[in-house]
């Protein structure tokens, strides 16, 4: 599936020709930062339709860049679109590759090429700051918090990380820096279980006067910072990250990353929390929009945006810097904290035009926001190009006109071309995952095949959809909303998506009709 048309390769060859005439070595590998959002949908940001919500910043690099209207996330929940976009792989070819708990080992095999070795073997600085949420450690024995936490990003080519392990909702709720626990007291050891309590420690349910934000069941475990989370955890009080100061303390090292690579290109995966559950933001941000704390979280998470780039100009970077901002997965109102972000959305629409978001097959589960800015390299514009994120790792090996090892990146295609404005030509199609499940865009044609889709609905419900033979298929530019079924009126193109599904993904042929809590994340 990576290798390009013949037309492709042609194209990427002669533009990388033209970069290296133009800039030298400077041109030809620049910085390349990934700014990955958290639940952001595609009609968050202003330059997509958002209302509610001012993010200048984000429309800034978009009005000098370019901005997709036919980008997807490869999953409808984080870890297996995490998971695809740093090695190239759709997620369900790894069965580990789902909603993982904070104590989960290590799901990408250090032996496994993602394009932080890549571009580290390749002469890059690399660092992972943000959300991890892919595991830690081996699963042939338990994880010792209080030591050198091992494998993790370094193992997968991160030669700096300051990562929170899984979720801001699930503990352990401290950072990690370079595989250790920051500011940890010897003498307070951290131990985490998700299967039952450790310690003596307050929990949502045993202590809910306790808390600044009331949560479901599911989120009703230690207590920490006067919020629950997923899971139970005792020690590491010094350790404990607070809430409101996670956005700050993730950009400050963002930014001391930056500064010290003048010299040296480098690679930069920043994924924010935002607008992640539990969305407490800093004061400065309380109350910033109308939508309640979870546009709060947008708009601190746009400043953030801000403000790196407003640091890569000062040091004379950012001419040099390709920037991609995208999200893991589509939006979700509310996932287990009531905060009240259903009863303010008021007109704002999180996924745009399309159906459903967060955990489920429909369009707004997947389809994303994608900006790509380099100034004076890209091509500023809007784009129809259908893309993935399995395809930045086999692009950004193009980019730099070094090969990739042998299987690395299999799913994903070069598209550099249409990444940075110069084509509109991308995949042939794009396959979205959701809980382990499967659909296909081809086209304006969009088929489900047999199954359940199951969606966050209202406050405390999950919503299940019953698929039934011969599955569904939506002509999105005329049916965005997917609600006509054209599945009986044309068989010929039921049959085509169901052959992409055999050839590419045979397992998946029969549709899978059951979601377990553990997909769920429960």
């Amino acid at each position: 599936m990576r290798r390009a048309s013949s037309l492709t390769v042609v194209v990427a060859v002669t533009l990388l020709s033209l970069l290296l005439a133009k800039g030298g070595e400077a041109a030809e590998r620049p910085n390349i930062i990934i700014i990955y959002g958290d639940d952001i949908g595609f009609g968050d940001f202003s330059c997509y339709g958002g209302v509610g919500v001012d993010t200048a910043n984000i429309d800034s690099l978009a009005k000098s860049g370019v901005r997709f209207l036919s980008a997807y996330c490869s999953a409808a929940t984080c870890t297996p679109s995490r998971y695809s976009l740093l090695t190239g792989e759709y997620a369900f070819r790894n069965q580990s590759a789902q909603i993982l708990p904070g104590n989960a080992p290590l799901i990408i095999d250090p032996s496994r090429p993602t394009i932080a070795t890549f571009l580290r073997d390749n002469g890059y600085s690399t660092a992972l700051v943000g959300k991890w949420h892919l595991g830690l450690g081996s699963a042939e024995e338990p994880l010792d918090w209080n030591a050198q936490i091992e494998p993790g990003p370094k193992e997968v080519g991160f030669d700096y990380s300051f990562n929170m392990a899984a979720t801001a909702d699930r503990v352990p709720s401290v950072y990690i820096e370079n595989g250790r626990i920051v500011n940890l007291d010897p003498n307070d050891p951290v131990q985490v279980n998700y299967e039952e309590m450790v310690g003596n420690e307050p929990t949502g349910i045993s202590h809910p006067e306790l808390l600044k934000v009331q949560a479901d069941e599911q989120h009703s475990g230690t207590i920490v910072n006067g919020v629950s989370r997923i899971g139970f955890m005792t020690g590491g009080k010094k350790a404990r990250f607070t809430d409101e100061n996670m956005a700050d303390d993730y950009l400050g090292k963002a930014i001391e990353f930056v500064d010290q690579k003048r010299e040296q290109p480098f690679f930069l995966y920043y994924a924010p929390n935002e607008n992640h559950v539990p969305r407490v933001v800093h004061r400065r941000f309380q109350g910033s929009t109308s939508l309640g704390p979870r546009g709060d979280a947008l708009a601190l998470f746009d400043w953030c945006i801000g403000r790196l780039v407003e640091s890569l100009k000062a040091n004379g970077q950012y001419d040099n810097t390709l920037i991609i901002i995208s999200s893991d997965n589509g939006p979700v109102q509310f996932d287990g904290y009531w905060e009240g972000a259903i009863e303010n959305q008021g007109e704002h629409k999180a996924a745009g035009p399309w159906r459903g978001g967060k955990y489920s097959r429909w369009e707004g589960g997947t389809r994303m926001p994608l900006i790509v800015s380099w100034p004076g390299n890209v091509t500023p514009g809007i784009s129809d190009a259908l893309v993935s994120q399995v395809d930045i790792y086999a692009s950004v090996a193009a980019l730099i006109g070094q090969p990739m090892l042998e299987g690395a990146g299999a799913d994903g295609e070069n598209l550099l071309p249409a990444l940075l404005g110069k084509s509109q030509q991308g995949r042939d199609f794009v396959i979205q995952e959701a809980l382990t499940q499967i659909a296909v865009r081809k086209g304006n044609w969009k088929y489900i095949p047999p199954g359940n889709i199951t969606e966050r609905g209202g406050i405390g419900e999950w919503i299940r959809t019953t698929v039934d033979e011969p599955g569904l298929l939506f002509h999105l530019s005329e049916d965005p909303g997917e609600t006509k079924d054209l599945a009986a009126d044309y068989p010929q193109q039921v049959a085509e998506f169901q052959a992409i599904i055999h050839r590419v993904a045979p397992e998946k042929a029969s549709g899978e009709t059951t979601v377990d809590k553990k997909q769920l994340g429960f």
